[in-house]
């Protein structure tokens, strides 16, 4: 042990002394490279009287000088560990979608945090009682309503003044008064902006009446006819009543400290049968919300569900949903009913006659949505039957009946043709009347099966016809590219399936030919009504012949 001892020793004295120039300095000893760091820093403290050292790194930059840190926040967690960087998610002040983002991928909620500057500056916000409308995007403004010249969104026809003269029958004590024209009151100052910039001007019968009724508390079941201004016969009174009224706050245990609750709590629900039209109230709603305080949200099956959900987190005061999928996420827990103020069943009808009824009922009276006498239901259907019937009966509540036109018939402003057909010559039949057709506009074909969708798309295309199909086979994207190129004419000629059948508000369709004839009279009339809407004229022609029955 001696030996070993005194071997250490001499041998860190001999380290001490080396020198690679073989200096005469004075030995020291000898300190490991991890700790020459330390130790230079304690011997710089230890003599007051050496400068600073300059080293052209971080204190060249700040002349020297240490920067003070402000003291960390206690607590723990992401706030602690980030407490000295500024508001906005750097180190400089920048702006970082991580820090401005809510929990579960949300966004703060300017409800609330009166400090969150919004991201989109045309989103308006609600506070301490007033409606604070958004700015003015002139590209927004365009994508949402397009052009005077562009007749994709035009809204109205040659005959639109027509609609005058269509009967309607109010039934139920107290019934208000139709209104003549957009004018405020009864309508919200920003709403009769948006119905400006959509070019709106005259309202339709269903919407003279539905906007009285829901500003006077009523609940509504409107029967009209197909191409009757249903959609805005809801959506305006809704808005008006959003806009002047404002929000709702969600219970207090489902908040997060300002940021949106995991929960979306949205505060009007719209239900209808099919993705096409989910979608195209959506679209509409987007037009109305513009500038607002609402968050249009859809969600609807064949879609991916997990960007769905981030989208409802993200804001979703008023949603459009199909049935099916809105269970779904009601299963999940990411939408809670409790503050649904308005409950608007579009196309009621159609839901019932695919097997929607068991999902509606559970919707509407198994989860947590507000009472029939604490909410305001509307109805909206294009036939009444005695399943309609009992729907309404157990959903609203001292209701007004509407019925605009005559119920379950079909527009005036439709020529129909019926042409005796057989079968092996319905596509010879169909190319004379493609190649005679002098009639500008989108051509809408109606077959029975899936099958004959693809088929006949395919031999129009062969024949140099620019066709597209659309049926519930086809991919969500895939009949949403379909709809598009149809309606921006880009691929004039569609045929489809029962899936388009019912709800869609295509404009400037012109001719409606029902290749294959449904069994259904109901099914017939909604189809030809995809032609001939708002005061539009319009051809429908029916393939008939012995094996129809």
């Amino acid at each position: 042990m001696n030996n070993g001892t005194s071997n250490n020793s001499s041998l860190d004295q001999q380290f001490a002394g080396m020198s690679l120039n073989n200096s005469q300095k004075p030995a020291s000893r000898y300190v490991p490279p991890h700790m020459r760091s330390q130790s230079s820093n304690r011997a710089d403290r230890s003599n007051n009287d050496n400068p600073p050292r300059n080293n052209n790194g971080w204190n060249d930059w700040n002349n020297g000088e240490r920067v003070p840190r402000p003291p960390r926040q206690e607590g723990g967690g992401w706030n602690s560990s980030y407490s000295d960087m500024p508001r906005g998610g750097n180190r400089y002040g920048g702006r970082s979608d991580f820090y401005e983002r809510g929990s579960y991928g949300g966004y703060r909620n300017n409800r609330q945090d009166s400090n969150y500057h919004r991201r989109d500056e045309t989103q308006g916000y609600w506070r301490d009682g007033v409606h604070h409308i958004g700015n003015r995007n002139p590209r927004t403004e365009k994508d949402l309503f397009g052009t005077h010249d562009d007749a994709i969104t035009q809204h109205t026809g040659i005959n639109f003044e027509k609609y005058d003269d269509i009967p309607v029958e109010a039934s139920g004590h107290d019934c208000p008064e139709p209104i003549t024209s957009f004018t405020s009151p009864p309508i919200d100052s920003h709403l009769l902006s948006n119905i400006e910039l959509a070019r709106y001007t005259t309202p339709t019968p269903v919407q003279k009446y539905s906007i009285p009724i829901v500003d006077a508390g009523r609940d509504l079941m409107a029967c009209a006819q197909t191409g009757s201004g249903k959609t805005g016969g809801f959506l305006f009174p809704v808005f008006s009543e959003l806009f002047s009224k404002g929000p709702v706050s969600p219970p207090a245990e489902e908040t997060n400290g300002g940021y949106r609750a995991r929960k979306a709590h949205p505060q009007v629900l719209i239900l209808a049968p099919t993705r096409e039209l989910v979608s195209q109230i959506y679209d509409e709603a987007k037009k109305f919300a513009y500038r607002s305080w609402v968050k249009p949200a859809v969600v609807y099956g064949g879609s991916d569900i997990g960007a769905q959900i981030r989208n409802i987190e993200r804001g979703c005061d008023l949603l459009v949903a199909t049935p099916g999928r809105l269970v779904d996420l009601l299963e999940r827990a990411r939408i809670s009913l409790s503050l649904v103020r308005f409950l608007v069943l579009d196309e009621a009808d159609r839901m019932l006659d695919m097997g929607f009824e068991p999902q509606i009922r559970r919707i509407v009276e198994k989860e947590d949505m507000p009472r029939v006498e604490d909410r305001l239901t509307l109805m909206f259907s294009a036939t009444f039957p005695r399943d309609i019937q009992y729907l309404a009966r157990d959903f609203l509540k001292d209701y007004i009946f509407l019925s605009v036109g005559r119920v379950g018939s079909t527009s005036e402003n439709i020529t129909q043709k019926v042409e005796y057909v057989e079968d092996e010559d319905k596509r010879s039949v169909l190319l004379d009347i493609l190649h005679s057709n002098d009639i500008a506009g989108l051509c809408l074909i109606f077959v029975e099966t899936k099958r004959m969708a693809d088929s006949l798309s395919d031999f129009l295309l062969d024949h140099n016809f620019p066709a597209t199909a659309i049926h519930g086979d086809r991919t969500q994207r895939e009949r949403e590219r379909a709809l598009e190129s149809f309606k921006t004419g880009r691929t004039p000629i569609m045929v489809a399936t029962a899936v388009a059948a019912r709800g869609l508000d295509i404009a400037n369709v012109s001719h409606v030919i029902s290749y294959d004839l449904p069994t259904d009279i109901d099914d017939y009339v909604h189809r030809i009504g995809r032609t001939g809407r708002a005061g539009n004229t319009g051809l429908a022609t029916a393939f008939f012949n012995r094996g129809n029955k």
